[in-house]
C-alpha cells in the first residue's frame, strides 16, 4: 500500500511561489514553536513565525523554504502556506541569515513605521478635534 500523500502550495500576495505534490511531511514554525503535519493528521490553521519550511518528497527529499510569518492552512491532503515574503534554497545556513535580516529586521522596520503613523494620525485628530471646538 502506497502512503498518503499531501499537495502543499505557498502563495505570496501576487503570485504562487511553490505548488508541490507527492509531500510526505511538512514542518513549520509558529511563535509557540516547530509542528510537524502528515497526510493524515487532521485539519488545522496555524499562524506562522518568520522562520523556515520543510518538507519532504521521495524525489526531491528534504527541502528548505525562509518564509515571513503567515497563515498554514492544512485541508484534507492540501497544505495552503500564504505568507509576505518566501526564498528558496538549499544551504540551511544561508536561509537562516536571511531570516534573520530580511524578515525580521523588515519587522523592527515596520514597527517604527507604525509607531511613527500611530503618532501622526493621533496628532492630526487632536488638531481636528481642537479645531472644531474653536
Amino acid at each position: 500500500m502506497q502512503p498518503a500523500r499531501m499537495t502543499l502550495k505557498v502563495l505570496l500576495p501576487f503570485r504562487v511561489f511553490a505548488e508541490t505534490t507527492g509531500v510526505l511531511r511538512v514542518v513549520a514554525e509558529t511563535r509557540a514553536g516547530s509542528f510537524g503535519l502528515l497526510p493524515r493528521r487532521l485539519d488545522c490553521v496555524a499562524a506562522l513565525a518568520p522562520g523556515i519550511l520543510v518538507y519532504e518528497t521521495e524525489a526531491e527529499g528534504e527541502v528548505y523554504m525562509a518564509v515571513d510569518e503567515g497563515v498554514l492552512v492544512k485541508t484534507g491532503a492540501e497544505v495552503l502556506v500564504s505568507v509576505r515574503k518566501a526564498i528558496g534554497g538549499t544551504d540551511l545556513d544561508q536561509l537562516r541569515a536571511a531570516v534573520e535580516k530580511e524578515f525580521l529586521h523588515l519587522d523592527e522596520q515596520e514597527k517604527s513605521v507604525r509607531s511613527v503613523m500611530a503618532k501622526l494620525e493621533s496628532g492630526f485628530i487632536r488638531r481636528f478635534a481642537a479645531f472644531q471646538h474653536e
